[in-house]
């Protein structure tokens, strides 16, 4: 399809340092987290070995604010999200990096400090006067569907 585009990416792994909390001169909450996912791969020799692949992780509103309170590094936890690419010059030298932009932020294992381990949150958390935001699309804004939540076995697309 032309003008199709998919931008979702879902890992799951531990924070490498507590969260890092700061507010938009708008008030809105940003939080800046880093997630380690191990990939396993054969070496040379054909032994499995574990390899690390680190993520700058962003989650913005409610969810942004919650993170910051309940959660600690070594924390586990699942982030769906899209990934976003930021460029910038340091001292000469062109830089940049792939970030996630969280969508939803889950805990595993219940072991957040506070809370039950169960907060899930949606773009609803997200500002939606951010240039690079871009609702989801719900059963009710495609093809007109009803304004409940789809079922789970229904796939909206």
């Amino acid at each position: 399809m032309a003008g199709f585009t998919i931008n979702t990416v879902v890992v799951s792994g531990n924070l490498t340092r507590d969260p890092e909390m700061r507010s938009l001169p708008n008030g809105t909450p940003v939080c800046e987290l880093g997630i380690a996912v191990n990939d396993r791969i054969k070496d040379e020799s054909g032994n499995w070995t574990d390899r690390a692949n680190f993520f700058d992780v962003t989650v913005w509103g409610g969810m942004g604010d919650w993170a910051a309170r309940t959660l600690r590094k070594g924390t586990g936890v699942t982030v769906e999200g899209r990934l976003r690419y930021e460029a910038w010059e340091k001292d000469g030298q062109k830089r940049s990096k792939v970030k996630i932009v969280a969508n939803t932020l889950v805990p595993r294992d219940g072991n957040a400090s506070g809370g039950d381990g169960e907060f899930r949150a949606s773009r609803s958390d997200v500002p939606v006067n951010r240039d690079d935001f871009a609702p989801t699309p719900t059963p009710a804004t495609v093809g007109g569907g009803s304004s409940g939540p789809a079922p789970e076995d229904d796939i909206p697309f």
